[in-house]
Formats: structure tokens, sequence, C-alpha cells
């Protein structure tokens, strides 16, 4: 397309749509031609075209661009046919780093039938109007079904037919309005009442068509009320098959089976393998007595006869099972042959002898992996123990089988097991065959007999072994009196408070010596009543924060004590049912004396400061007392070798600037201020350079305000010094002037000399190097330093101006939040 890549005045004077891509083929930049063709959102279009057309699209642009980048030719781009009949050949080209999309539009096949002959064609009612103004430019015969007359324009329709149409109040509705060429169509659904007075349900699919500045509405409705139907009576069979459990289904001769009713089953409950109808019962599952019954089934099946027939089946999930199976032949619309298959579930009940046998085995291996100890007695002494009964009494049941319930118990006449049952729980002490003796805690009932006996009942034992329970709760008593008797004792404030009113509930020596009264006096008040008035806010806030963490909150509070502080280390703990569920919720509050702890602290924090500061102010001071004896080294080289005097003269500028700041931070903390930088770095470049420089400084309070970081200070000595040195070198002799401006957004430095800057000077064609300007743009930070020169007349005039991070405000002066 083009032999070298254009430029955007160019490509905007090309006729044919043209998309600068960047690296990852995103649209950057479009041409009027690809604006029109891809809508004023030219990067949005391009989207939705890439996603319209798939992996075809994707695939070229992959291998056409590894293509180009390689060096080969790119294979050629699929043809593209656009929602308006147009077809795209598209072309890329490399423009680094990015690329060009030529796309050539062709026009709609002129071959295809008119529109006129479409909508002639079609049975379902089709509209074609004008958006703009609403007349009716084509319909055809089914939509003038639905309205009375030659319709003219939109607004002459039913208020109905206009809303299907999506039109409202004389334009298109705005959901209509914004659909793109991508998106599918608009659809809208309502209740239509026609000229007839037959109600039917519309469905309405809508789009607008735009070309040569035209849009049309384009509308196909299509009556859905024979679906709605069909829909409501599935619905009403569902609900039918599912009350009656009744399996459906369908067979043709020439099909076979058809599909089985979406909800019905025989075998309610069955699950994903249950039987949908009777093409999911084979014949491995029918049981052999009723294998003939099934065979007659399925001829008359063949043959299309009527029958019904019983036979059973073998589940393999219910088991054994009962069906009913009826065959009812019809013909279909069309004449087609079909036949209805009813199957319906009729097992009988199992015998009562059988249910009830299964019942008691069952509750009887429940009863058997219990934890407590049951035992049945009948009227001929004990019939049966569970496994916890037999080994809580050390003995089999075949031990004491058909004996009393009183050769279990103690020979003690009153008790329980030889006393009338009663309904009462009761507790009483045993001896186990083994010689065991424990405790128990039970009652006695009276159950029917398992066997089915008339009138016959047993009495059931339910004991449960509290011999374990009793020695814990012993332990546990004696534990709580140790824990008092520790709490009592221990040097820390224990408090315990109630978790809904912050109240103390309980409180040890030491909190009540905290708060300063007895402990009768501190019992129901709050925690001011300990920390203090000022406190006591504070410290109710972190124990809702501790009741709502569930976690261990740990928090520092001074408490004033006669003529001073105290110090105490608190820690809060939610105690949520630690005593049980029905106890209430209790804040657990444990507070330590940390007073001298944390003086000691603070004192070893101060010493270590100290000498911190008093080592750095050392090295400090050797660097500068060594920088300067380098210095002096580099002066007596100089003065023995005339031929390096000149290179040596400016490194012995840039060793004193290094050894000034060090002198200057020899005395101070902190971050140095730019003035006491600034005044020193003059007065070093006059005394090496035998030169005079006139300064003046602006800014008043701010002169102090302003600071050096420690990172930034000597590279921006160095940067002054190389600047002040090179407006001496080059000033003809004449005197160098520099100002120190400060101002709120920051500080800048004017260098005043005599002399011309070359034809074309460019400030960023210098390269950087050890002197000179190339140290100075090597030095300087490139984010919050900006360095220019000028020519002013027979002067040149450099300017430095910095701004944080650069330059700090100093935070002796700065004033607090």
């Amino acid at each position: 397309m083009f032999g070298q890549p254009p430029s955007p005045a160019l490509l905007d004077l090309v006729g044919d749509p043209v998309l600068t891509l960047r690296s990852d083929l995103s649209a950057l930049r479009a041409n009027p031609a690809a604006r029109a063709w891809l809508g004023t959102d030219a990067a949005e279009g391009w989207r939705l075209l890439r996603q319209a057309a798939g992996s075809r699209l994707e695939t070229w642009l992959r291998d056409a661009a590894h293509a180009i980048d390689t060096g080969r030719a790119p294979p050629p781009a699929p043809p593209l046919k656009l929602a308006d009949g147009q077809r795209a050949t598209l072309h890329l080209l490399r423009d680094r780093p990015n690329w060009l999309l030529h796309a050539r539009l062709s026009a709609a096949d002129p071959g295809e039938p008119p529109l006129g002959e479409w909508m002639a064609l079609s049975p379902l009612p089709m509209l074609l109007a004008d958006a703009a103004s609403g007349a009716v430019l084509r319909h055809n015969a089914a939509f003038s079904q639905l309205c009375a007359g030659t319709p003219r324009q939109l607004n002459d329709l039913p208020d109905l037919l206009q809303a299907l149409l999506g039109w409202s109040r004389g334009m298109p509705v705005p959901a209509l309005s914004s659909l793109r060429a991508p998106d599918g169509p608009l659809v809208t659904e309502a209740e239509f009442v026609d000229p007839q007075g037959r109600h039917c349900w519309l469905q309405a699919r809508l789009r607008l068509w735009r070309q040569d500045g035209r849009t049309l509405l384009q509308a196909v409705l299509e009556d859905q009320s024979l679906l709605h139907e069909r829909d409501l009576a599935h619905q009403q069979l569902d609900a039918l098959m599912d009350t009656a459990a009744v399996g459906l289904a369908t067979f043709q001769p020439e099909g076979g089976w058809l599909k089985a009713h979406r909800k019905s089953a025989p075998f309610k409950g069955a699950g994903k393998g249950g039987v949908g109808s009777l093409q999911g019962i084979s014949r491995d599952i029918v049981e052999p007595a009723s294998l003939p019954e099934f065979e007659r089934l399925q001829r008359a099946l063949k043959k299309g006869d009527p029958v019904e027939v019983r036979y059973a089946v073998r589940h393999p999930e219910l088991g054994r099972r009962w069906l009913l199976t009826r065959v009812a032949p019809g013909l279909l619309a069309g004449g087609r042959r079909t036949t209805s298959v009813v199957t319906l579930d009729v097992t009988a009940q199992a015998q009562a002898e059988n249910a009830l046998l299964l019942r008691a085995e069952s509750e009887r291996a429940v009863l058997d992996s219990v934890l407590v100890g049951i035992v049945t007695v009948g009227p001929d002494g004990i019939e049966w123990m569970n496994r916890s009964a037999r080994r809580m009494f050390g003995c089999e049941l075949e031990d004491v089988l058909g004996q009393p319930m009183g050769v279990l118990a103690p020979e003690d006449n009153e008790h329980a097991f030889h006393a009338e049952p009663g309904s009462d729980v009761f507790e009483c002490r045993l001896r186990g065959r083994d010689g065991r003796e424990f405790w128990v805690i039970g009652n006695a009932v009276q159950t029917p007999r398992d066997d089915g006996a008339e009138g016959g009942t047993q009495l059931t034992y339910a004991l449960l072994d509290i011999d374990r329970r009793r020695q814990a709760e012993a332990q546990s008593r004696l534990a709580q009196a140790s824990l008092a008797r520790i709490i009592e004792g221990a040097p820390m404030a224990i408090t315990l408070h109630e978790a809904h009113s912050l109240r103390i509930v309980k409180l040890n020596q030491a909190a009540a010596a905290m708060g300063g009264r007895s402990e009768a006096q501190l019992l129901g008040s709050g925690p001011e009543a300990l920390f203090g008035a000022q406190q006591g806010e504070r410290v109710a806030a972190d124990m809702r924060e501790a009741l709502a963490s569930l976690a261990v909150v740990q928090r520092e509070y001074q408490v004033p004590a006669g003529s001073g502080t105290r110090v105490w280390d608190t820690r809060l703990l939610h105690l949520a049912g630690v005593s049980g569920d029905d106890a209430p919720e209790l804040l657990l509050l444990v507070a330590s004396d940390v007073t001298e702890q944390r003086a000691a602290e603070q004192a070893r924090l101060q010493a270590a400061i100290s000498q911190r500061e008093l080592l750095v102010r050392e090295v400090h001071h050797r660097i500068k007392n060594n920088l300067q004896g380098v210095a002096g080294l580099l002066q007596q080289i100089a003065a023995r070798r005339p031929e390096v005097a000149p290179v040596l003269k400016e490194a012995v500028g840039q060793v004193q600037a290094i050894a000034q700041v060090y002198g200057l931070q020899v005395g101070a903390s902190g971050p140095l201020v730019l003035k006491r930088v600034f005044d020193a770095i003059v007065g070093s470049v006059q005394r090496a350079q035998g030169r005079v420089i006139t300064t003046t400084a602006e800014g008043g309070a701010l002169l102090d305000d302003w600071c050096l970081p420690e990172a930034e200070a000597i590279p921006i000595a160095l940067s002054l010094n190389e600047l002040l040195g090179n407006a001496l070198r080059h000033g003809d002799g004449a005197a160098a002037r520099c100002q120190l401006i400060c101002d709120p957004a920051g500080v800048t430095v004017e260098i005043v000399n005599t002399g011309h800057l070359p034809d074309g000077f460019e400030l960023q064609n210098v390269r950087s190097g050890v002197s000179g300007l190339g140290l100075v743009r090597a030095l300087l930070p490139r984010r919050s330093a900006i360095l220019s020169l000028e020519q002013q007349g027979t002067d040149v005039l450099c300017r430095l101006e910095l701004i944080p991070p650069s330059v700090v405000h100093n935070p002796a002066t700065k004033p607090s939040s």
C-alpha cells in the first residue's frame, strides 16, 4: 500500500480506512475513513470487529506480524463480510514501533434478491420504517393483519404494537438506539389483541440499519402463542406425573423410543439411575416368574396392540418392585402411528412381621453402639444387654440371662434395682461382677415386647457410668480452688468484667491495690474505678474491641499515682462460653506494673541514640579531616607538576566541596540547612579560585526552612561547586553573581557571569562526564532538579531549580500536624 510509513497527516487524506495499531494490535489512532467505518470510538469498534471475526482474524494478525518481523511475506488476510453486506480486505504494514492496518471495503453483493421479495416470501409479519420520521416504508401482508388498514406512520399504530416495535414518543427507545453492529437484535414480547379480537403472544426482533446518513428500523414479529400453550401443557403434565408417580414414554414403529417425559418416573426417588419409562426396564431386572408377562408386553408394543400387564422387577437400588404397564396406541396429525406407554409402581407393602423384625434388628444395632448401658428385663428376668452394659458390669449376657435385675445390684434391699421402677431418674452405686465399684445415673421405663406378644411388656433400664464424671468434678473443684489461691496471691492485677456492662464481678488483691480501694468497694464498678476517669473511656473502648475480636488485645495505660504516673501493661481476653454454653460472657483483664521496666528501656534507648550521634559526628569529623588532607596532597602535586595543575585544581575544588558537607554535619543532626551548604560552597570556591562571588539571598524565614536530605547533600554540593567554578572560569575575569531564592514551592539558585554560549548550544546535548556540566548532569536528580542555561545580553544565566524530594522542610521549623 505504501512505500514508506506515511505521516499521520498523510493518513488523514487516504480515502480507505487506516488504523495505527500498538504492539499488542490494539487501535492507537484512526484516520477519518476508519472512524466512519468503525464509529466515533474507533478503538472500541476495532475490538468489537476482532471479537466478531473470531479466531480467523486473530490467527492472521499474529501470523502476519511474525512474518513481517522475520522478513517474510505475510499470508493473505481472510475475507471479512460485514453486517451491512460489505466485504473488507485487510493489509498489515510495519511502522515501528507500531503497525498500520489498511482496510479496502467493497460493496455488498448486488446479486441478492431485493428486500421486497424477502418480505413477501416471509410468513412472519415484517416491517421497514424510517427511524427519523417514523414513516412506514415497507410491510408485508402478515403485518397488515395485525392492524386495521394500511399504516403510513408508526405513530398511527396501536400503543401496544408501537411498544413491541421499540417506538415511543416519535423516536426509537434508547435500548434500540444503543445497539451496535456486532450485538444481537433487541427482543420484545407482549400479549396482543388483533383486529379480529384474537389474543396472541407476540415476540418482536428489532434492529436499526444505518447507511448513508439514514437510519431504518427493521422489525420481524412472531406469534409465540402455541409455544406458550405447549409449555403450559408440559407444566401441567409434569405436576400430574409427579403427583401420581407415573412413568410416561412414547414409542413409534418408525423411530423407536422417543425421549421420556422430563419429570416422570415409575420409581419415585430413584435418582439418576431410576427407570424413566418402559425403555429403562431391561430383561435383566425382571423376575423369572414375570418373564412371560413381560414378553407379552413386548409383543403388544411391537404390534401396536392395547394391553395392560403386571410384572415384578428386581431394581438395583430399590429392590423387588411390582409394576403395572399400560400400552395405548394412537394416531398423530399427518397419520403417523404412535404408542403411549404408562408405567405405574404398584408394589404392595411388606408384611407387618417382616417390617417389625427389621425395625427391631435395626434398633438393637443402634442400641448396641451407644455409650449408655441398656438392659431389658422381661417377666422371666434379664433378656438382653447391649455392649456398654456388658462392659459396665464385667459379664456376658449368658451369665445373667433369665435372672432378676437385682443380681447386678449390691446386697441392699433399698437399692433402685430391687425397688419398683418409676419414671424418676435415680443415682446409685453399683459393683460389677469383676469387683469394680462405680456410680451410675439412669431410669427405667416400660416398653412393648419386641416379639409383639399381646399385652406383653418389658422393663428397659438406661444406665450411664458417671464415676469418671464424679472424679472429674472433684478434680475440677480442687483445680478451681488452687487457681483461686494463685490468682489471689499473684503480683498482677486480675479482674473479671461482665461483657455487656463491663462491671467488675471479681478481682484479686493486686487489682484492689491498683484501684486504691477495697475489693467490696470496687465490685460492680466500671473500668474507670481502676484506671481513673481520664483513661476510663479509652479502656472501655479497648474492652469492647476485645469482645468483638475474640483475641487477646494488649494495651499500655499511664495512670496517675500520687505525684507521678504508673505504666500498666494490660491484656484483655473475651471469655465466651468458657464455663458452658449457659454461662454469662465475661472479659478477663490482666495488668502488670511496668513503670520501672519502661523507664529503664527509655534510658537505654536515649543512651544508644546519644552514643550513635557521637559516633556519627566523630566519623564526619574524621572524613572531613581526611578529605582536607587529600586536597592538600593534590595541591602539592599540582605545584610540582604544572602540566596537570588545572585538572588537579578542579579535583581539589570537588574534594573541598565534599569536605565542607561533612564539616557541616559534624555539629548537626538530621538534614543540613540548604543556606549553610550554599554559603560554605561559595566560600570554598572563592578561596580555591581567588576570585570574588557576589551573593544574595531571598526568602526570609524560608532560608532556614529548606534542607538537603543526607542522600542528596553531597551530589548537590558538588553540582554547586562545578557551576560556580564554571562561571568563574568562563567569566573573562569579571566577578560572578549568585542568588539563592527560597519560596514555598522549592529553591532556585541563579548564577550570572559575563560570557557567550556557543552557537546552537543545547544543554541536553552535553554528555555526562567527570567535570563541568557533564558531571552536574550526572549528579543532579532527574525528576526533582531542573538545570537551565540561557544567554541574557552579554551575560550567561545558569538557573538550578530544586523541588522535593531533593529538598525537604526542616523538621525543627516545620509545624506539627
